[in-house]
Parts: structure tokens; sequence; C-alpha cells
């Protein structure tokens, strides 16, 4: 059932639908169904690139109204459709699934501790003490962007936005219009049509389970699957992984990243059934799972079936038709490079549009700029889909920005690159044996005779955390010789990027690196 709730203007919102609390129910709803109200600029969607445009747009004097479903799940699934303020990646993404990585994190603390006279014992994961914690967690995130919504004066909407036509949207019988509007509604997990799905969850039910899973299987081969797998098998659960290719992380990702990744879920026990999909799905009178995979095998006395095979937009029932806006033959929206869709005054963003970046810092950027081209007289503003850096919370983790090897091949020709790498232990594991020490791997693709970077992409401990600054150069044009200019900070794994082999080096003879030479 939805309930209409108006905040007062200055809530805003994040990356869904529509929705607000029943708390303030008919604290202003004055309106008459036939009332249409005038703003500057209408956002459907709660999560993170819908609140990040609209609170741009409101510092820029305008009235804006956010409009959110909320947190609303499916009456015969169970699942989710609405993450509420903040999106998927508030509420059952980014900040959840950091949460449970660094738990497990910890965990692997365990074996690499003994080492360094830390002789730890291996104790059960608290699942459930966790999960209350962490959703108290969340549920203060959701009270800061609420608060900060308020501050910006955005007015929020909590209910099921749709477009009567481009200029007009529809929400609990309420009418708003503008000359502007955003759809910012995201995405959700698909769930592949395979006998026996109904007894399998995807990546957004990840989050609700009430206890830990003592057996599980994850397919998929995208970055989901494997953060996911990498939780499970580092907090105990006993963890198969089903891919239909060889490798994870086949797409978007520099061989070196898919060779270590692939190699330590192999030493870390994972059960790879690689080159195979799930056929069919048997629940048993215990409760118990058979997963029947393609081959011919199966795997049995399973606790829970997780997909994360993909994602899907979310936008049906959303009136695009009405309002003449096109989509791909996926669903996605289609948009150009400023966010337009065919339709003037439609724009689109995030998770829902083609432009095949499922990121929220992605959406976050894009939705103030397209707020400083609407409203900040900024004409070209734009989000440049670009260089754009990403990590990925595996074990061990994954940093990348720029093309990989395969990319920069096929857009500059062997023949102008040169590519610098380097594999080794990190001193992280000095003091540990020999099958505790996780590896790192770096690479520097570069182009050109000043041999500019063009990608670079790193694997191992603390990988996440080293990749924002190199972003920053890669962003900026930076070239091996800025790379060798700079003194490298020691003892770190970071300084293998500046001292790379080999260094000071041009056309195969000592070169100075930087603005010194005459």
């Amino acid at each position: 059932k939805m309930f209409a709730l108006v905040k007062r203007r200055g809530l805003a919102a994040a990356v869904g639908l529509g929705f607000t609390s029943a708390s303030t129910l008919g604290a202003r709803s004055m309106c008459k169904p036939t009332d249409i109200e005038a703003f500057d600029y209408v956002v459907i969607g709660g999560g993170s690139g819908g609140i990040a445009s609209a609170r741009r747009a409101a510092q820029y004097g305008k009235r804006v109204c956010v409009i959110e479903r909320g947190a609303d799940r499916d009456e015969g699934t169970g699942s989710r459709r609405g993450g509420g303020l903040g999106g998927t990646c508030v509420n059952m993404g980014c900040v959840p699934k950091k949460l449970f990585y660094t738990a497990a994190a910890h965990a692997e603390m365990v074996e690499t501790a003994k080492g360094y006279g830390l002789d730890l014992p291996h104790v059960p994961f608290d699942w459930e003490g966790f999960k209350e914690r962490r959703d108290a967690y969340i549920e203060r995130l959701n009270g800061i962007y609420k608060g900060n919504l308020a501050k910006a004066e955005v007015e929020h909407i909590e209910g099921f936005g749709k477009l009567v036509d481009k200029k007009t949207v529809e929400v609990n019988g309420r009418r708003v219009t503008a000359e502007n509007i955003l759809i910012a509604v995201g995405g959700r997990p698909q769930m592949p049509d395979v006998e026996g799905k109904e007894h399998a969850i995807t990546s957004d039910d990840f989050f609700d389970l009430p206890h830990q899973p003592k057996k599980v299987v994850v397919a998929g081969a995208g970055f989901i699957a494997v953060e996911l797998v990498g939780i499970f098998n580092a907090l105990g659960t006993k963890t198969s992984l089903v891919c239909r290719g060889a490798k994870v992380l086949r797409h978007g990702f520099d061989p070196i990243v898919q060779d270590v990744v692939n190699e330590e879920l192999d030493r870390t026990g994972v059960d790879m059934r690689r080159e195979n999909q799930v056929s069919a799905i048997k629940k048993g009178a215990d409760g118990k799972l058979t997963v029947k995979l393609a081959d011919g095998s199966s795997i049995g006395e399973v606790d829970q079936m997780l997909f994360a095979v993909g994602r899907t937009p979310v936008t049906e029932g959303i009136g695009l038709e009405a309002a003449g806006v096109e989509t791909d033959e996926h669903g996605f929206i289609k948009v150009d490079e400023y966010e337009r869709t065919n339709v003037p005054g439609v724009h689109a963003l995030g998770d829902a549009t083609n432009t095949a970046w499922e990121l929220t810092p992605v959406a976050i950027a894009a939705g103030r700029r397209l707020a400083d081209r609407l409203f900040g007289g900024e004409p070209n503003a734009r989000l440049e889909y670009e260089t754009i850096p990403t990590v990925v919370f595996s074990h061990p983790p994954i940093g990348t920005v720029g093309l990989t090897e395969p990319q920069a091949v096929d857009k500059y020709g062997q023949d102008g690159l040169k590519i610098y790498k380097a594999k080794f232990k990190p001193m992280h594991y000095a003091m540990c044996e020999m099958d505790k020490k996780v590896p790192m791997a770096m690479k520097l693709i570069c182009h050109g005779p000043e041999e500019k970077v063009v990608g670079l992409h790193v694997v191992g401990v603390g990988a996440d955390e080293m990749l924002q600054g190199f972003a920053v150069a890669v962003k900026m044009g930076a070239t091996k010789r800025d790379f060798d200019h700079c003194v490298a900070l020691h003892p770190t794994a970071a300084e293998e990027f500046v001292t790379m082999a080999p260094w000071g080096m041009k056309e195969g003879k000592p070169w100075l690196p930087g603005t010194l030479r005459p």
C-alpha cells in the first residue's frame, strides 16, 4: 500500500523510484488530484545519482523535488523492489558490502597473524550480531541522507513516480511538473529463468540473510559474484562458484588482474565450476538444495543458491511510453553523452541507462554535472566516460583505471604501446609462511613517444586504497617519466608504480625524468 509523504522543501533523494515515511502521512496532502504543482527540477529516484543531482540543482537556487518509492518489497517473493533513500548503494550495495568485506578481511588476518607473533584462534563469525549492527549503521545513513536533503531544501515525496507526459509526473494522486525531469531509478539483479529459481536468491537478497549459510553456490563471473564469493569463503561458508567462462572477470579487467584473482580463488579453496551453468535447483524435504549443472554434475546439501548474473533497469511502470522515452532492447534508457534522452527536457542517468557504467560514483558525478549544465550556465558540462577508476573488493582487492592491455592494443596498435608490469609478494606478508602470502601484481600501459599512461592496474592487499591518487595522475595525463620523477614512499607496495623498471629510460637509454634537463 502506498502512502504519500511529502517532506518540507529540504529533503531530496538518492537512486530508486519514490516514497516517504508514513509517520508524516497527511502532513502536506492538501493538493487535489487535479492540481499540478510546478518545480524547476523533478527527480524520479532517491539513490546516489538522483540525490546528487537534486542537491546540486538546489545549490543554484532552484525548486527541486525528489520522488522515492521507499524500501518496499514484492508481496509475492519478499524481495526488495526499492532501496529507500540512498538507493542500492547505501541499502543493499556498496556500503553493506564493504562492511561485510571488512569483516572478511579481519577473518583472513587470523591466517597471517601467526607470522607476526599472534597465534589467534579461529572463532565462528557472529552473523546475527554483525547483521544487527550493520542494519543500525545503514539506518543511521538513511537519516543522514534525509537530513542533508532537508538542509538542501529539496522536497521529498515518497511514492511511486510515473510520467504522465514529458513534463508531468504523478505520485500518489499528486501531480508535479517541471521543464526538466531526471529519471534515476536504478536497477535490480536479474533472476535467470531456470527450473527451481523460486528457491534461489539474488545479490540484493544476500543482505537479508538472517543466518550464515554453511554451504552456498554462487553463479556469476562479474565483480559482484566475485566479491560475494570472497566474503562467504573468508567467513567460513563452504563456497562454490559457477561461471560460464574459463575465468571470472573476463570483461573489462586486465589479464594480469584476472590471473591473480582466479589463482587466489583456487588457492583459498573455492569450489570452482568453470565453463558451466546452473540448469535446475531442487529442494528436498529437509530444506536443503541440490544444484544441477549443465555438464550433468550437481552440488548437494546446499543452504543457499545465489545468482549474480547481471542487472536490469527498474523502468517498468514509470510511464516511459507516455513521455515517448526510448529504451534499448534490454530496457535501458538511451542517453547521449549529456544524459539526454530522445525527449527534450527528460534526462536519465545511472544504472537505468545504456551508459554501461553501473557504479555509484559515476551516477553521482553525472548527476552533479547535469545540474551544472541545466542550471549553472555550463553548457558543456558532462561526465567524461573515459578514464573512470574502479575498485573491486575481491580477495585480494583490485584497482583499475583506463584501458586494459587488450583495449589499448585495439585502440592504438601494439607498436605504439610500452607495457610495464611487476608481480611480487608484498612486505605485508614478509613474516608469514609461503602458503599464506598473497601475491600483488601491477601494470602500467603507456602510449606514444612520451609514454602517456593510458591504463593502470593493480591487484593485491591495499589496492583499493592505493588507486585514488594514481587515478588523478592518469586523469591529468601523466607519463611514465612523471611517475619516475616522483619520489617513492618506502617501504610500501605503492612505490612499485614510481620505481617500475626500467626506471629513467627513453628509447633504451638513460633519461633524466622530470623538468630539470637543460
